[in-house]
């Protein structure tokens, strides 16, 4: 659930960013993105798991949210991306926590993941990300365990 929101946001920020490096910027973000749905995709068919049923629909909303950020101007939409990251990171790390430790596949692959959502981060403050306003914040977390919840239940 949460690289196919990563994936509309940056493909929803690269579409409305207003320089053109920045667009390329989201659009290797989002190829990352894609990379990495491909690896959790292939990982659960290996261990008969499945996507969350409600894709389409954090899709959606994440694709609308990077407008919705985007708007707010570069500076703005590259804050999001700082947040949105070091909540990713925070929840990858949980997942780390909870896995077997000998499940090394699955270990690789959220650790990759990890360290790639790192550099997005570390990646949008060099180029100028402001820091989201704490209520903003508060409630993308709040949105998040919600989704992060539902997620796994349907």
């Amino acid at each position: 659930m949460g690289e196919v929101c990563a994936q509309a946001l940056y493909t929803a920020q690269a579409l409305a960013a207003r320089e053109s490096r920045l667009r390329e910027h989201f659009r290797q973000a989002a190829r990352e993105e894609t990379d990495h749905l491909a690896w959790t995709r292939d990982r659960l068919d290996e261990i008969g798991g499945r996507p969350s049923l409600l894709n389409p629909l954090w899709y959606a909303g994440a694709f609308g949210l990077g407008l919705l950020a985007a708007r707010f101007g570069d500076r703005v939409s590259l804050g999001f991306v700082v947040e949105t990251e070091r909540q990713v990171e925070a929840h990858l790390e949980t997942h780390l926590d909870r896995l077997p430790a000998g499940d090394h596949a699955s270990r690789a692959i959220v650790s990759q993941m990890k360290a790639d959502e790192a550099s997005h981060a570390a990646q949008a403050l060099q180029a100028g990300a402001i820091p989201l306003p704490a209520p903003a914040r508060l409630l993308m977390k709040a949105a998040a365990k919600v989704m992060t919840t539902t997620a796994h239940y349907v």
